[in-house]
């Protein structure tokens, strides 16, 4: 009895003590978000002769994200920023007579091509208004240096690195790893150049991945090296010169005597610069863009609510049958069906970023739209690409009114697979188990614990062959084109942005400005807004919700922070649908 009595207690105090701890952490929570919030509502003033600081760090996403609370207490949040707060500041203070300038401050962002092209296109837009933008970095990326190109004069600091080195993509093959392991990887696909089997069936990149991508990367340099070359006044075969050159290995005279920079500067060298273009004695006056768009109530993605309203719909991520992250069929699809139950929207625009992923939820999107296209006969639906819609985000785009995608974007790869683990070496072999298994009928679904018969192999052959004419069929029908000249174009090829075009898969080369313009014309709006969808849940006590479970587990297990991405990943593959309409992962650097 006393020991019994002594366990109970001890129960007890350890669940009061849990309790107790995760009310620290609850409030210790809340004061987070009520500092963040206190401090982003601050007032914010723009003074006169401002200049606006538009820092490139962190990564740079398409439009707002929700805050991780979990990863901001464990610190392993990265610093997103929206492209749109950068392209809609930029536009805003081009007619603001308070602000003189633009300071680019470059440190290294993780964004994309296409995300580099929309700034570009606003700071180039900016410039023509009579203003100046300088640019400044310590050491540039290429992909700083590309936006920082079009600024009227780019600085670095004396002993500063540049990289410029051309386009690359690398792939991993595992093939090697998955012998020695004893998986073997069973494919079924359609498509010559469908390349993101390749990893688990080859040593190395196959004959036509290696054209594919040495088409599209060199027609996309030749667009980069070509801008910068023009921004900089420098001749074109000398910019591939320079990437030939290991420039990061330069000292920074070399930059300045082949023209990439205007001048050699320490950073408060630089204010010292600025100062000066505003008449200011000391230091200039920064507005951060983050303050400033916060500020604005008519930048280029309108937010007065007046006029006609265009509906900006983001679809970034994998596409998948169901979840919370990425492109999930179930919660997109009725999120369209509400925009196209909407009176109050006059047009519809998709923002894809995505290389696809199931094939089922691809067509589930794909109709949804055939719906608002029904429902909404007189309203346009376009697609703006961002820096990749191919596959599955083809598939969902094909559909559109127009295609807009910039000269950088990867887009196309119509093309279908299937991936089946067979474990039976592993487990025969590796660990001892055999399995073997008895039924009635034959007609079952490939198990991972057996090779698929020949029956299986013809059967799953079969199936994707149905998605992969289903799929063309789609693209036809959506481009006015016949399966027959969809099929020239297909078999899983990835093309850029500018040979698209001359394809017929996209329609205008250009971001989702061009896209919101082009729609207020068609529908006759002198004045319009857009309105963003999904909504961003970003009341603190909507995340606080969303995060219950998550705290549970931080505070059973320490290390889960640690595990977090190891356990997205394992879902992502267990729920993985079986046909799949993906693009292999191109990180072009």
């Amino acid at each position: 009895m006393k020991k019994f009595l002594y366990s109970f207690l001890g129960t007890v105090a350890g669940i009061w003590i849990s309790v107790f701890l995760g009310f620290i952490l609850l409030f210790f929570t809340i004061g987070v978000i009520a500092t963040s919030s206190g401090s982003k509502n601050a007032p914010v003033k723009v003074k006169d002769d401002s200049v606006l600081k538009i820092t490139l760090g962190g990564t740079v996403v398409d439009r707002e994200t929700p805050v991780n609370l979990m990863e901001q207490l464990y610190s392993n949040a990265e610093k997103a920023v929206a492209l749109t707060d950068i392209v809609d500041a930029i536009y805003e203070a081009k007619d603001d007579n308070r602000i003189k300038g633009i300071y680019l401050e470059c440190e290294g962002a993780n964004m994309g091509l296409a995300q580099a092209q929309a700034i570009i296109k606003a700071l180039s837009e900016f410039r023509k208004s009579g203003k100046w933008v300088y640019s400044y970095a310590d050491s540039y990326t290429q992909t700083d240096y590309y936006v920082a190109s079009v600024a009227d004069s780019v600085f670095i600091n004396p002993i500063g690195m540049l990289d410029i080195h051309g386009l690359s993509a690398t792939t991993m093959f595992y093939k090697g790893l998955m012998e020695k392991l004893g998986i073997e990887a069973q494919v079924v696909k359609v498509g010559t150049y469908k390349s993101a089997v390749e990893p688990f069936l080859l040593s190395g990149m196959s004959d036509a991945n290696r054209e594919q991508q040495e088409l599209f990367l060199g027609s996309i340099w030749d667009y980069v090296r070509n801008k910068i070359a023009t921004n900089r006044n420098i001749k074109a075969d000398s910019i591939n010169i320079i990437a030939d050159s290991f420039t990061f290995t330069k000292q920074a005279d070399y930059y300045l005597k082949h023209g990439l920079v205007d001048g050699l500067k320490y950073r408060h060298q630089m204010s010292t610069v600025l100062a000066s273009e505003t008449g200011k004695a000391d230091d200039p006056d920064f507005i951060a863009f983050d303050d400033y768009v916060s500020l604005s109530k008519s930048p280029l993605l309108n937010k007065s609510g007046k006029g006609s309203k265009i509906a900006v719909l983001y679809a970034v991520g994998d596409i998948v049958d169901s979840g919370s992250e990425g492109i999930s069929a179930s919660a997109i699809v009725p999120e369209i069906m509400k925009i196209a139950k909407d009176e109050t929207v006059d047009g519809l625009i998709l923002r894809v970023n995505s290389g696809g992923g199931s094939a089922f939820a691809s067509e589930q999107i794909w109709e949804a739209f055939e719906q608002f296209k029904k429902l909404c006969p007189k309203k346009p639906f376009y697609v703006s690409m961002g820096d990749m819609a191919a596959s599955g985000g083809y598939y969902i785009s094909c559909g559109a009114n127009r295609i807009y995608a910039e000269p950088v974007t990867l887009t196309g790869s119509i093309g279908i697979f299937g991936i089946i683990p067979n474990l039976q070496p592993l487990m025969k072999e590796k660990l001892g188990v055999n399995v073997e298994t008895v039924q009635t009928n034959s007609g079952s679904f490939p198990t991972l614990l057996q090779p698929m018969t020949d029956g299986q192999k013809a059967a799953m052959q079969s199936y994707v062959n149905n998605g992969y004419e289903l799929f063309v069929a789609r693209c036809a029908a959506g481009r006015h084109k016949t399966v027959a000249q969809i099929k020239a174009v297909a078999e899983g090829r990835v093309w850029d942005g500018q040979t698209a075009l001359k394809h017929g898969l996209v329609d205008k080369l250009g971001g989702l400005d061009m896209a919101i313009n082009d729609m207020a014309a068609e529908i006759g709006a002198e004045d319009y807004f857009t309105e963003n969808y999904p909504e961003v849940k970003v009341k603190w006590w909507e995340m606080l919700l969303d995060m219950d479970s998550e705290l549970s587990a931080a505070i059973s297990d320490s290390d889960a922070a640690t595990m977090r991405q190891a356990t997205r990943a394992y879902r992502a593959i267990r729920d993985m649908s079986s046909l799949q309409c993906r693009t292999n992962y191109i990180k072009i650097r």
